[in-house]
Parts: C-alpha cells; sequence; structure tokens
C-alpha cells in the first residue's frame, strides 16, 4: 500500500468514527476519558520505558538539552497528563452548545450551534504530552483525531496510543477516534496535509519550521500557532518586588516552552533601581543577558553573564536561560520594539499606571497580553481549558491557547413553517 492509500486510509476510519463520536453523550465521552486517565497511570512503566529509548537516541544524537526536557516523560510527568485529562472531564462539553439564536422578521427560527470539525489532524514535535491534550480534546469535542508526532518521540507516542486505543476499546467510543498517523517520512506527512476531503483541518505546533512548512505545504485548511518570541516590560510605574518577580519567572520558571520570556525591556526611569536587584537574581538562576549598553553596565556590576544584542537576539526565541534585554526612553519606544519583533504570541506589562496599561494593552496586537503578571500563563490549563491543543497567533476563529470550543465550528439551524422566499 502506498503512503497516500495508507493515510486515506487512516483518515477513511477517522471518518466513520468520527460519526459515531458526534453521537456520544458527554457521560459516554467522560466515561472514555477517564478510562484512558487510568490508563495511562496504570502502564506508566510501559510508557516511560519506550520514552527511555527516544530520551537516549535523542542525547546521542546530540540533541539540545531544552528538547530534550520537552521530549521527557517520567512518572511524575504521566500523572500529569492523565489528571489533564481528568479536567478535561470536568469541563462542559462545548458540542451542541448555542451561539446564538433569534427569530428573523418572517418567523424562521434561527439557531446557530457549536459542531465538531470531524477529523482534526496534528503535527507536532519532541512533546508526547501533546499527543495525549490533542486526543483528549479531540475526543471531548467530538472530533477523531489523526497524530502526527516528530521522529524522535516515536517509541514514546507508539505506547501512548496503543494505551489509549486499548482504553477506548472497553468503552463505547470506537478506538479508531485516536489513531497515528502513518509513516515517518516528510513524504508521509505531506500526504497527510493534502488529503484535502478526508482530514477537516491541520493543527502544526512546534518551532517555526514544522509551522511555516505545514502552512506553505498543506491543501488542507490549517489552524496556525506560532513559536514565542513573548516580551515583558517593565514600566516606570512598576512595583519593583513585583516587577523582579514577573521577570525571574518569565524566563527562568520553564525555559523549553512557547510561553517563556525572551526579551526584557525597562523604563529608563525605573532602571537604575530595578536593574541591580533583577541583574542580580538573573545572574543565581544562571541567565544570559544580551543587552544594550546600559543592560551591560548594571550587569557588569552584578557580574552578571551578558553579551552584546544584535537583531538576531531580538529575534530569537531561545529556549534557554538567555535574554535579550534593553533600556528604552518611554513607552511609545516599549511599544515600537515590540511591534516589530513580537510573534503575536504574549506580551507583559508590569505597572501601576492605569493609562500606560490601556495603551499597551490597546496598542499592541498579540494573542495574549499579560497585566502584572508572567507570561507563563499563557497555557490552556492555566486558562481552565484542562489542557491546550496549542497556541494560535492567527486571527481567525481561534487565538490564543486552544481548548474544547476551538476544536468546534458552526452549524445553523434554520426552521419554518412553510417558509418560502418571495
Amino acid at each position: 500500500m502506498s503512503e497516500r492509500d495508507e493515510v486515506i486510509d487512516c483518515a477513511t476510519r477517522a471518518r466513520v468514527a468520527s460519526r459515531s463520536l458526534a453521537l456520544a453523550t458527554r457521560a459516554q465521552k467522560d466515561d472514555a476519558l477517564n478510562a484512558i486517565a487510568d490508563a495511562l497511570v496504570q502502564h506508566a512503566g510501559l510508557i516511560v520505558s519506550a520514552n527511555d529509548l527516544d530520551v537516549a537516541a535523542a542525547r546521542d544524537s546530540g540533541t539540545d538539552p531544552a528538547i530534550i526536557d520537552r521530549l521527557t516523560l517520567n512518572d511524575e510527568r504521566v500523572r500529569a497528563v492523565s489528571a489533564a485529562l481528568r479536567e478535561i472531564v470536568a469541563i462542559e462539553d462545548p458540542v451542541g452548545q448555542t451561539v446564538r439564536r433569534w427569530t428573523t422578521a418572517h418567523g424562521l427560527d434561527i439557531h446557530q450551534l457549536r459542531v465538531p470539525f470531524g477529523v482534526v489532524a496534528m503535527i507536532y514535535e519532541a512533546r508526547p504530552n501533546v499527543t495525549v491534550d490533542a486526543a483528549g480534546l479531540a475526543l471531548k469535542s467530538g472530533n477523531a483525531v489523526l497524530l502526527r508526532g516528530s521522529s524522535s518521540a516515536h517509541n514514546t507516542n507508539v505506547e501512548l496510543v496503543r494505551v489509549m486505543r486499548a482504553a477506548l476499546e472497553q468503552t463505547t467510543i470506537p478506538s479508531d477516534v485516536i489513531q497515528l498517523a502513518p509513516g515517518t517520512t516528510h513524504s508521509a506527512a505531506r500526504e497527510l496535509m493534502t488529503a484535502r476531503g478526508f482530514v477537516d483541518v491541520i493543527i502544526p505546533r512546534g518551532g517555526s519550521g514544522l509551522i511555516d512548512s505545514v502552512v506553505r505545504e498543506s491543501t488542507v485548511p490549517v489552524i496556525e500557532t506560532g513559536i514565542g518570541n513573548c516580551h515583558v516590560y517593565v514600566d516606570a510605574s512598576a512595583d519593583i518586588d513585583m516587577a523582579v518577580d514577573i521577570v525571574v519567572n518569565s524566563k527562568t520558571q520553564r525555559v523549553s516552552v512557547c510561553n517563556a520570556a525572551e526579551t526584557l525591556l525597562v523604563h529608563a526611569d525605573i532602571a537604575d533601581e530595578f536593574l541591580p536587584r533583577l541583574m542580580a537574581e538573573l545572574r543565581d538562576c544562571g541567565v544570559t543577558v544580551h543587552g544594550d549598553d546600559v543592560m551591560s553596565r548594571f550587569a557588569l556590576e552584578a557580574l552578571t553573564p551578558f553579551d552584546a544584542v544584535t537583531d538576531d537576539d531580538w529575534g530569537s526565541e531561545y529556549y534557554s536561560l538567555d535574554i535579550a534585554a534593553g533600556v528604552v526612553a518611554s513607552l511609545d519606544d516599549a511599544l515600537t520594539h515590540i511591534r516589530r519583533w513580537s510573534t503575536g504570541h504574549t506580551e507583559a506589562i508590569v505597572s501601576q499606571d492605569a493609562q500606560a496599561i490601556h495603551r499597551f494593552t490597546t496598542e499592541l496586537d498579540s494573542a495574549v497580553i499579560m497585566v502584572n503578571a508572567s507570561t507563563r500563563f499563557t497555557d490552556g490549563g492555566e486558562f481552565g481549558f484542562g489542557a491546550e491543543i496549542g497556541i494560535s497567533t492567527q486571527k481567525l476563529h481561534a487565538r490564543g491557547p486552544m481548548g474544547l470550543a476551538e476544536l468546534t465550528t458552526t452549524t445553523y439551524i434554520v426552521t419554518g413553517n412553510g417558509h418560502t422566499r418571495n
């Protein structure tokens, strides 16, 4: 069977399963999710053993430590993934929800309802937790899912999908609602991306190379997720203690994720008071500052690792203990800088000035804007979605962390009483 035929066969089985899933009640879907959550914990040893093979191969090939961290599963992380599924269980089922309803002047009742997409494909890199998050969110929102993870996590993903499908076989939900897309080559991925009419939507999740490739090559509609060159701006009115905590947490709490801060901008009026304390904290956390001349002076005084900032730094998503940093003369300068370099993911302002906050939140155009909070909160779990399918930086129906509602489209049910149009 050719790669094309394998993809079409997989997608066809997913389509059939999605029709059964569309008829499932919330209780049936929730029972299935709980069964999967139980099975993941019960088979954690097998999952971790499979993951050990992938991690060892990644280390042998010289993979960046930040990527290895994203790849790694242990008992604690498996339990966290299982817990995320139970959080999805607790969330209201979006399928069948009324978006709006009204009666026209002619007496037609128009009812807009949320309905599943049908068959969703996920193409993603490294993080095997996405395998479970995507499967759980797709199932609860009534979609069958085709999972195409990276070859670096292949052993882990095979085991995760085996465990999830085996769990579904003990429920009323058909196991074909969760499948690994066939093949591990780019040509097989291209067959998935061009399976228009068999796959309803594709969601890429990973680095810029992967996302650009899917957007460029796919004939299936794409919900585009984005990389995170996230900025933190410390305003002249910022509370110093709060600003230090937010910057350090945004940068260092977990560096290998898209919502970690990559750029720091500090208002000149607060720099002398703020930067000595911040630099000492960043030094103790092992952060290297890629900064301008003003940042250089404070970094040298605090013995903080330092390099002169370049345009490459301003545009970087480091995934490491590095941060680009500069001092700006005004809020306007900060806004101008962010507009130039932002990827539209998350920006944060630390400020006590209501006017500055208003300008920051209205004049920037990013999926998420934090006010006096760490960029690390841009996350489906933290937003109360249970998990996320990805973080969209586009401007279509889904933007920011995507949960259950973002995995639905709508149908208009129009009811008349023998109505005809003149």
